[in-house]
């Protein structure tokens, strides 16, 4: 009798007489679909930049609103370099474009990453994606509606007497996405710290008793990530803690849920 033959076998013996090690197979196959996943992400910001540049003047005035309205009359948004004109609001719209399609970059990371994941982690990680992209977009619209016009109304006003503010639209720019940035960043700390809970590298008792460094660490971020006042560094300080108490007030929620082997040995 002839013997059956294996097909992890062929398959094993066409790989070497291919000079293929099997072992590369998948990571070659995964390595194709990041790239088309990146390129997916790449080519949704380039439509997204292409439809919004013809507005790019419009969406660089909307960003200014909140310091030319405060404004001394007679007084203007200026541009000092020869090419600021231009490359302003190239920046702007690039940098808006990638904002929108923050919820397709993710998407398309998010596909690359699900098949790798148990159930339940699927469950937990679609609801943190949703959350995460809500809570940045938050920080920047707080930064927008609510910093803003605080802090330009405190620095035109406490102007020395004679001085005419004539900002240069190019630092202008580079200031006020430097705020979008911290402050969409800062409102993810309730995503990060109800993580640390649910992985396990910290407990809600832990983190309650450091609270005290907490809030010490978030005027030292304030002040590292914001101008030289007091006004800039507690509007971004005092959002962070209490989004530091809201990740607490979830991770006790984590904390009552039963764990699987909790389920199993019962």
């Amino acid at each position: 009798m002839s013997a059956t033959p294996d097909p992890q076998d062929s398959q094993s013996h066409d790989s070497q007489k291919s000079g293929q090690d099997p072992n590369q197979a998948p990571l070659i196959e995964h390595l194709i679909e990041l790239r088309s996943r990146l390129m997916h992400a790449v080519l949704a910001i380039l439509v997204i930049f292409l439809a919004l540049y013809a507005f790019s003047n419009d969406i660089y005035t909307f960003v200014a609103k909140p310091l030319m309205a405060l404004l001394p009359e007679g007084s203007q948004m200026i541009a000092t370099e020869v090419a600021s004109p231009f490359l302003a609001p190239f920046k702007l719209t690039l940098v808006v474009s990638v904002f929108i399609a923050v919820p397709f970059v993710l998407h398309q990371a998010w596909a690359f990453i699900a098949p790798g994941l148990y159930d339940n982690e699927k469950r937990l990680a679609i609801p943190l994606l949703a959350s995460s992209v809500a809570l940045f977009y938050g920080g920047a619209a707080f930064a927008y509606y609510v910093v803003f016009p605080l802090l330009f109304e405190f620095f035109t006003q406490t102007g020395p007497a004679g001085v005419t503010v004539m900002t240069d639209i190019n630092q202008y720019l580079n200031f006020v996405l430097k705020l979008f940035f911290a402050f969409g960043v800062a409102f993810e700390i309730p995503i990060a710290t109800f993580l640390l809970i649910f992985s396990g590298a910290t407990t809600v008792e832990s983190l309650s008793k450091k609270r005290p460094y907490v809030v010490l660490g978030c005027f030292v971020v304030g002040m590292l990530m914001t101008p030289p006042d007091v006004i800039s560094q507690s509007l971004l300080a005092v959002p962070m803690y209490l989004l530091y108490e809201v990740g607490i007030l979830f991770g006790r929620l984590v904390k009552r849920q039963p764990r699987p082997s909790d389920d199993d040995s019962a």
